[in-house]
Parts: C-alpha cells; structure tokens; sequence
C-alpha cells in the first residue's frame, strides 16, 4: 500500500463574520487557499488528479463549488473536482477521501480544500414560495443557523449540545471561562510570535477606494479578560453555562492540502512536510455531537496500532469550551491519561474559540496547522480531530518529515 504525504498546505486568515473577508465568497477563499499550495509544493497544476472541497453552506454558491473554486486557482478543466458536505468535519473529510483514492491507487496527487464564507450565507425563503401565498407573513430562515448550527433531529442549536455536555461532566462556568481564556491567550501569543506565518496565505482585498493587504487572523482578542468572559450572559439557556465567549465563532476562511503518494513524491521531486499515518471516523448520539472525537480518535489509534500516549501533539477543535473539556475528559478515562497532560499538548496556537470556526474549512485548517505545529515543535507524531453536527466525529495522524 502506498504511503501516502503532505507536500504542501496553505490556509487564508480566519476572517471575523462580516469582516475584512466578508467581500469575498467561499469559492474565492477557497480557491486561494489551492493556489497558495500548488505555488509552495511548486508544481504545475495539471498533475493534480482530483480536486475535493468541503463546503457547508453551498446555497447561493452557484452549481459545483469545488468545481469553481479548482478552475479559478488555475487547475486544468482536464482535473475532476466534487463538492462534498460532513458539516464540520468537511474539510477533514476530503483530506481522508482524498488519501483513501491514492490507497486505491485511483490517483496520485489530490488536492483537499476545506471553504465557508459564513458572512455570505443566505436567508431561505420556505418551498412553500414556489407553490404561492395566500396570505399572510412569511418568514426568512438564516441559512446558517439551519444547515449548519441546528441539530436536525432535536431542531435545537449546537449550542444546547454543548449544555448537555457540560450537565455530564459537572463542568462549571469558571471552568468554562478559564479554558477560553487559555485559549485567547494562546493565539494572540502564537500570532505576535509569528507562529502562523507559514501556513497563512495573506490576501489582498480590492475594494473602489483602495486596496487592504489581510496578513493574519481578525477574531482573536487581545483585550480578553476572566472579568469580562464572566460578564456574558447564557447564549442558549436561562440557566446555562455556555455564552458566545467561550463558544466558537461565526467565521470565514478557506484551507488547502495537497497530498501525494509515495510514488508521485519520488517521480516528480517533491518535498513533504508530513506523512500521513492513518485517519478514522466515529458516531455517537446527536444530542452530546461535541463528544464525536472520542470513537473518532480510538479508530485512528487502533489502525494505527499507536496509544494515545504516542502522540506528541493534539489539534482538537474547540466549538465550545465545554465540548473541548468533555472531550479531553472522556479521551482521560478511555485512555488512563490526565486531563492536564494531554490540555498541555492540545492547541498550543489556540484554538476555535480564539481563532474561529468556518465550519466547512475547519477541519482542513486545525491539521494545517498541526503539520507547522510539529516542525515547529520539532515534534514527531501529531493527531487532528474534531466534533460533527449530528453525533460525528474524524481525526487523523500524522508524523513530521
């Protein structure tokens, strides 16, 4: 079987929602988060046999996103590309999919996108529209809360998910506040030390008036403060323990990978920067969807054949600092390991609560991170993972070239 490489990977700042990203679409993102990678691993794009891209919130976007966004980065119309929807774990997903072909020996070289422009998300009139009115008022739906933060089998949001986790575990607010804290802390940290400029492809938006060079990530927050996470007030119950603050956020970006095997690195010079080790997925009930890494991770290590005490360095998505705690409390007891040992070595950079959620881009972006985290680190073996609305979970393993 084929090894399989990372030779390059490129992702765009993370933009705020309706901010300095906002005028471009999630095609325009993730087209140049393509280009940025097929420039690093320097080859010409007609030898990329396939294209995948997640995307989440497609509507609106015109037919064939991935299709779009792989011509307008310069690849040949000779090169298939498809679009493919896991929520969250989208732009992880294409990234497996992508190695599983070059196992099949369908391909050779694959490019792995991850986009979302949530700020151009639409509102979605009912399909009753198409039949006629009657009378009465109608409502618009925001696509983004329906397709991509609404439990389809509860019709509650995410965000009632991550209060149920927080019930299980008997995590408190101070806890809660203190974990996005960490995590404000972290990224703004990464960012003034330059952590991020590998793998940030900067952008140049053109407005009438002039045009604004976009280096780096908008949503951390510098000013963050305990004082002033414990001043919001519950998101999504009276009651709750979850607020915006230490949730994740609406956010906009694209991020690419390009994988290659074996063969194709030896053929055609290039240089990885990671070898992919293996990648699993996993299930679990809908309404506690932020555990999904759990099964996730116990796949990939067990294919593996690897313990999780193997693992150097984690990128574990936070879409809520309760979901991240549930996570690394039950990653404790599954695998006889301390909360605090494995905190230490998870998100050294930040994570979502810091650096943003686009959730269709998210997944390939928390592993572009994790291969300059390694070199960074000079760490050996690195594991991404992330939770799935709907009771998912992906992770993947990776070891540094």
């Amino acid at each position: 079987m084929e090894r399989i490489f990372i030779v390059a990977a490129k992702r765009t700042p993370i933009g705020s929602f309706n901010g300095s990203l906002s005028s471009l679409s999630a095609v325009e993102l993730g087209a140049h988060a393509i280009q940025a990678t097929i420039e690093q691993a320097d080859i010409t794009p007609d030898l990329i046999d396939e294209v995948i891209v997640g995307n989440v919130l497609t509507g609106g976007s015109g037919m064939g996103p991935a299709r779009q966004a792989a011509i307008k980065a310069g690849i040949p119309d000779s090169v298939p590309a498809y679009t493919l929807n896991m929520i969250c774990g989208s732009g992880m997903k294409v990234v497996m999919d992508g190695a599983s072909h070059i196992r099949a020996g369908d391909a050779d070289i694959v490019m792995a996108c991850g986009m979302e422009s949530m700020s151009n998300a639409p509102f979605i009139a009912n399909g009753q529209i198409r039949r006629g009115y009657k009378m009465g008022h109608q409502n618009l739906e925001d696509s983004i809360i329906k397709d991509g933060l609404t439990d389809a089998f509860h019709q509650y949001h995410m965000g009632i998910t991550a209060e149920n986790i927080a019930k299980k575990f008997e995590l408190t607010r101070e806890e809660q506040d203190a974990f996005a804290l960490a995590s404000q802390k972290k990224a703004v940290h990464a960012l003034e030390s330059g952590d991020f400029t590998n793998e940030v492809a900067p952008l140049t938006i053109v407005s009438r008036r002039r045009q604004t060079e976009v280096k780096s990530d908008e949503y951390p927050k510098p000013d963050c403060t305990y004082e002033a996470l414990q001043k919001l007030r519950p998101a999504f119950t009276a009651e709750g323990t979850v607020t915006a603050g230490n949730a994740s956020g609406i956010n906009d970006g694209g991020s690419a990978i390009l994988l290659a095997s074996e063969s194709a690195v030896q053929r055609h010079g290039l240089t990885p920067l990671a070898e992919l080790i293996e990648y699993g997925q996993g299930a679990i009930a809908p309404e506690v969807m932020g555990l999904g890494p759990v099964p996730a991770i116990a796949n990939a290590l067990n294919k593996a054949n690897l313990s999780i005490t193997d693992i150097d360095v984690f990128e574990l998505n936070e879409a809520f600092a309760a979901q991240a705690l549930g996570v690394a409390h039950s990653l404790a007891e599954q695998h006889s390991i301390d909360v605090p040992w494995l905190l230490e070595r998870t998100n050294l950079s930040g994570g979502a609560i810091a650096l943003g959620h686009p959730i269709g881009a998210s997944g390939n972006r928390i592993l572009t991170t994790l291969v300059y985290q390694l070199h960074r680190t000079q760490s050996d073996l690195g594991l991404a993972s992330l939770c799935i609305g709907g009771g998912m979970g992906t992770a993947v393993i990776i070891k540094r070239c």
